[in-house]
Order: structure tokens, then C-alpha cells, then sequence
């Protein structure tokens, strides 16, 4: 099973996709899609697209110093058609840099 694993450190007033330049941003077959996210500190929100999908519109996430538990914590899920982006984009509108975290675990669909 592929996975995404990344931890940045997102600027203050900074926006970005987390998975982006991954070898899996864009779906290869179809797929389904499970992830989890978290923030370092509070300020932070994200937003979780697959292709035309929202999986969920702007939210904070939960507030821990760690990934995402495997399954625990693993609150989203969608399926993908080939060639989908996956986006998991986070905005920091608060003065300081917060660190996101995010897993993404892909199961292709064949």
C-alpha cells in the first residue's frame, strides 16, 4: 500500500499543498484514498480535495506534536478516478510558522 508521509512547517500567511510533488498527488488507477492530518499548535486550517471531490471543507485539525495514529486517527476517505489530484492544503493565518503533519495511505482499486 503506498503511502504519503510529510511534516512542513507552514509560514505565517502561508497556504500550501502538503502533498504536493509526490509521485502519488495524481491518481495512476483508481484508487481509495484514507488520511489523516494534524496541526503543532492552533491557527491552522485545512482543506482535503480528491479531484472534484471535497472530502472536507475548511476545518482545524486536531492540535497534537505527532502524526496521525494508523487507524486511528485517520478521519478521511474518498475514491479517485485516474488521474485525480489529491490535495491537502493547509492555511496558516496566524503571525507564526505551524508545523502540519499528514499520512495518506492509497489502496489502488483494480
Amino acid at each position: 500500500m503506498p503511502v504519503i508521509q510529510r511534516a512542513e512547517s507552514v509560514g505565517a500567511g502561508a497556504t500550501v499543498n502538503l502533498v504536493r510533488d509526490s509521485v502519488y498527488e495524481f491518481a495512476r488507477t483508481p484508487q481509495a484514498v484514507t488520511l489523516g492530518i494534524t496541526q503543532a499548535a492552533t491557527g491552522m486550517y485545512a482543506t482535503l480535495l480528491a479531484g472534484p471531490d471535497t472530502i472536507a471543507e475548511e476545518f482545524e485539525p486536531a492540535i497534537l506534536t505527532r502524526f496521525p495514529i494508523v487507524p486511528d486517527e485517520m478521519y478521511y476517505n474518498d475514491v479517485m478516478a485516474l488521474g485525480d489530484r489529491l490535495v491537502t492544503r493547509v492555511r496558516n493565518p496566524t503571525a507564526g510558522a505551524i508545523i502540519a503533519r499528514t499520512i495518506v495511505q492509497i489502496t489502488e482499486l483494480r
